[in-house]
């Protein structure tokens, strides 16, 4: 540990690295400097360097202070948080700028400040910890800690006079009855050590789980407001993406009504920002109108894919334009110029939440001619009184299609009139203060987005979001991974810090797998297994057989990821992609680890279903295959793919199948009929369609080593062909077709196979 005078001398050298445009975030300057500055300056987090200058002397996690606090005998103050965080800015005004409750932190405490979205594990552990002490959890999470890092008492957000309050309560029974708390704190980890023994019994997942998730789901459904909770409302991504699987999987009418109902009712609120795209963290309010103004790059990510998805499942153009707005916002303002992605942007801009997104009826007047201007005010419900402290937040009162019938247009004339306005509009805005940018590059967030605009540049047809992901893609296994085993978590300013967690490499092994599907380049493939294997090594608790959340040397608990919150978990997302690695690369090692995934949290699952969202819809898959046009059959040696020319009542599909080298499939019309399964397109069950012609190749003739007799065989790449017409109404519905067929090697014949292909 440096001395008091190194260390000065350190933070002196560090501040004044920081160039003549430095602005310090704090109220205790003297000509124009600031007079305090503590060990944050050192850090990466924008976060943590928000409270650089607070007079409070802060520690980051790490040895240092745990060893201080050892020697001095002092409790650990811990606070959690991250730099968009409204309260945060809230409590850090109030006390951590206090000298008073410095005063108190430094004498009797030793103070350490973690950034959540740098360090999840540790967020994790204690959240969970201020959870089971006081019913609820939030940030700032303010915890108290022995010299081994277990909690003995903690909250959230307090007042400056409770906090202050609370810290010379805690500093008087540290002094006088340091054994009870210590006492507390073993009681608290024994506890939390119980919790994860649970998960640890081995027990049987109850079959119709998923069924009953659904069935939570949908009691819980808001008919009038759209959503699946009260107010505060989240989008709740996880939940969605598991309604959309499931409405695909049945296309049940109950699904369709309330998932078409939540996504047009956010796409229409203020949640979502009508003016600029992507959405804001949550709704305040029961009808989606009044946000918790921050963005976050993970929900622009799950909410782009869960409107692509609906898009592809409904054909509605409002859908579309939801994801094209959303993904173009972050590739216009969330992009660096090496094209990876900052993690998000703050509520609060001019000492005001909210105060850059919303408008006064004359400010509306004064950007546009009078009666576009009359237009906007009517189309997004504008008024003089305002929706939110004396101003509006733009919303749609009624939908997009409302408005086209009413003024006698198509959406597609509307858009046209529309667009151009808003454009106006977003320019002006920006020339006012924008809320901060949080722009630290984050592996796991990156890696959602770069799924996101995959999944929607291949529904939607759009190449340049391909492109854009790829290009992220390459930055990262760049930047962030620069041996093999290496990856880091975090960049900000081109400088990587903190080793990756396993959400890290779960999500950029996913999001490689979707750039492999599309482009079928093997090298996609190549690096997905590789994070995996690793991923693998480095979590893998061979007791449960779930992963971790990190090996973070210094914390007491190795927490695992389960639940869905905000996010799917990291253990569901694993499920997903190991258990696709295995169809992709025909090693079952993969599948095994995805069946006991989902085996370690058998018990919970079968006690709350619906919590687990994520991880049910990845076992659907599991039980009964990958969804959509594009599969991968025979250990990955055949991949499927098909696409569809649309007409009106009629379409025509194309199927096309890559074999691998040394892999064929039996011809429609094998010569042996009576020992082959033929490839064969048929109808799903309950389709609206009929199959007027269906068109198979010309096969080759061959003599193998396992069948004396000639067969008749498709090989390399194939090509079938299905004219298809149905004679009801013509509503959009996508197609659903089941693909027979069965693929052998050179040696032996696998199993027959019928996949479900849904075009959409």
């Amino acid at each position: 540990m440096p001395s008091t005078a190194e260390l000065k001398a350190k933070l002196a050298a560090a501040l004044e690295a920081k160039g003549p445009n430095y602005q310090p975030r704090t109220h205790h300057l003297e000509n124009g400097k600031p007079i305090y500055t503590n060990r944050l300056i050192f850090e990466d987090s924008p976060y943590l360097l928000q409270h650089a200058h607070n007079p409070v002397d802060w520690f980051p996690w790490g040895d240092e202070a745990f060893a201080i606090a050892r020697l001095e005998n002092k409790p650990i103050f811990l606070s959690i948080g991250y730099a968009t965080c409204h309260w945060c800015h809230v409590m850090e005004e109030e006390s951590f700028e206090s000298l008073y409750i410095a005063k108190i932190l430094n004498d009797d405490f030793i103070s350490i400040k973690v950034d959540r979205e740098q360090y999840p594990d540790i967020d994790q552990i204690y959240m969970t910890a201020v959870t089971m002490m006081t019913g609820h959890g939030g940030w700032p999470m303010s915890s108290f800690l022995t010299h081994q890092g277990k909690p003995f008492f903690g909250g959230t957000y307090y007042p400056a006079e409770t906090f202050a309050n609370l810290l010379l309560q805690i500093s008087q029974v540290w002094r006088s009855q340091q054994q009870i708390l210590i006492d507390q704190a073993e009681q608290l980890a024994d506890a939390l050590d119980r919790v994860t023994a649970a998960q640890r019994r081995v027990s049987k997942l109850d079959s119709s789980a998923m069924q009953a998730a659904i069935g939570q789901l949908l009691e819980h459904y808001d008919a009038e407001n759209g959503g699946f909770s009260p107010a505060p409302k989240f989008p709740s991504e996880p939940v969605l993406l598991l309604l959309l699987q499931a409405y695909e999987r049945n296309l049940d009418p109950a699904l369709f009504s309330a998932l078409n109902h939540t996504l047009s009712a956010m796409a229409q609120g203020g949640i979502y920002d009508q003016i600029g795209g992507g959405f804001h963290r949550y709704a305040t309010d029961a009808h989606w109108l009044v946000p918790h103004f921050e963005k976050m790059l993970y929900n622009q990510a799950y909410l782009a894919r869960v409107y692509t998805h609906a898009y592809a499942l409904t054909g509605n153009p409002l859908y579309a334009r939801i994801v094209k707005h959303t993904l173009d916002y972050v590739l216009r303002e969330m992009t660096t110029p090496e094209g990876v992605f900052y993690s998000a942007t703050d509520a609060d801009s001019e000492g005001r939440e909210g105060a850059f997104f919303i408008w006064t009826v004359d400010e509306v007047k004064s950007v546009l001619p009078p009666d576009d201007a009359l237009f906007v005010i009517n189309t997004f419900g504008l008024t003089p009184k305002g929706n939110f402290e004396g101003k509006n937040i733009f919303h749609l009162p009624r939908s997009l299609d409302d408005i086209a019938r009413d003024e006698g247009v198509s959406l597609e004339q509307l858009f046209n009139r529309l667009d151009p306005l808003l454009e106006k509009l977003r320019l002006y805005r920006a020339k006012r203060i924008p809320p901060l940018t949080d722009n630290k590059i984050i592996v796991a967030w990156n890696a959602m987005l770069i799924t996101a605009l995959a999944e929607a540049g291949d529904r939607l047809a759009e190449p340049r979001y391909i492109d854009a992901a790829r290009r992220a893609a390459g930055t990262l296994w760049k930047k962030q991974r620069l041996k093999d085993g290496v990856l880091w978590r975090v960049s900000l300013d081109n400088k990587s810090s903190i080793p990756a967690r396993q959400d890290d490499y779960v999500h950029f092994s996913e999001a490689l797998l979707a750039l492999y599907d599309i482009s079928g380049e093997p090298l996609f493939l190549q690096q997905a297994q590789a994070l995996a294997d690793e991923m693998l090594e480095k979590f893998l608790d061979s007791a449960s057989g779930a992963l971790v959340m990190g090996r973070e040397r210094l914390l007491f608990h190795h927490p695992k990821d389960s639940y869905d919150g905000a996010l799917p978990s990291g253990n569901a997302v694993a499920v997903r992609v190991l258990s696709r690695l295995a169809r992709r690369t025909g090693e079952l090692v993969y599948a095994d680890h995805a069946a006991k995934i989902v085996q370690a949290f058998a018990d919970d699952i079968n006690r709350q279903p619906s919590a687990f969202a994520y991880l049910l819809a990845q076992l659907d898959e599991m039980q009964h295959g990958e969804i959509g046009p594009r599969q991968y059959v025979a250990r990955g040696a055949v991949k499927i793919e098909a696409k569809r020319i649309k007409q009106p009542r009629k379409s025509t599909v194309i199927i096309d199948l890559e074999i691998k080298e040394g892999w064929h499939i039996n011809a429609h019309e094998p010569l042996q009929q009576t020992t082959t399964v033929a490839t064969e397109i048929n109808l799903a069950k309950g389709s609206s369609w009929t199959i007027d012609a269906a068109t198979y190749p010309k096969p080759v003739l061959r003599t193998l080593p396992f069948d004396k007799n000639p067969l008749a065989l498709y090989e390399g790449r194939v090509h079938l062909q299905a004219e298809l017409s149905r004679h009801d109404d013509g509503s959009y519905e996508p197609i659903k077709l089941n693909l027979q067929l069965q693929a052998c090697d050179q040696n032996s014949c696998q199993s027959p196979e019928t996949v479900v292909l849904t075009v959409y």
